[in-house]
């Protein structure tokens, strides 16, 4: 629990930094927008009753198209889960639609849903097992920006946690 409070803190003064250095108005997502995240995540299947470190993540997503109404955006993600004696790594692409201009709402806000394909690699402290397979995923999220390049991002699915937050910076 002690772990969890230490990263807690040093992701709040992390974004608390950004905050103070980048101040602009901030844009939805859009085509050829490159957003990069990190993030926490909180519940992930195999972690019952096991305890272990909080799963941790990071991904890149690009603007691809714009549409009648939202962006289609792609990119990928990586993620870690360990457990004592147990680890799990995830890797893998997925699609998103940001649909903020659906519900007409203010600029700083970008929502998005998708679907995904994961690798999920096991490995135990046992002489070296390891084992993995494909899984689809889904996630469903919300970005508020603070300024034009730096925001926060909540998303629900089942790729490293079942709720990951984290920060999000637009290149």
């Amino acid at each position: 629990m002690k772990d969890f409070f230490r990263t807690l803190r040093l992701l709040l003064l992390l974004s608390g930094l950004f905050l103070w250095h980048f101040s602009a108005q901030s844009q939805t997502f859009q085509e050829k927008d490159v957003v990069l995240n990190a993030g926490i995540g909180f519940g992930t299947v195999y972690s019952a009753g096991m305890g272990g470190t909080l799963p941790i993540g990071a991904g890149v997503e690009f603007g691809v198209t714009q549409l009648e109404k939202g962006v289609l955006g792609v990119g990928g993600e990586i993620g870690y889960a360990g457990f004592s004696g147990f680890s799990i790594t995830y890797i893998g692409g997925r699609a998103s639609y940001h649909f903020a201009e659906l519900v007409d709402l203010e600029d700083d806000w970008d929502f998005y849903g998708g679907l995904g394909i994961y690798y999920r690699s096991f490995s135990t402290g046992f002489e070296g097992i390891r084992v993995g397979g494909i899984f689809p995923a889904f996630h469903a999220g919300a970005r508020y920006y603070f300024s034009e390049r730096l925001g926060a991002y909540g998303e629900i699915g089942n790729t490293y946690g079942w709720l990951n937050l984290g920060v999000v910076f637009k290149l």
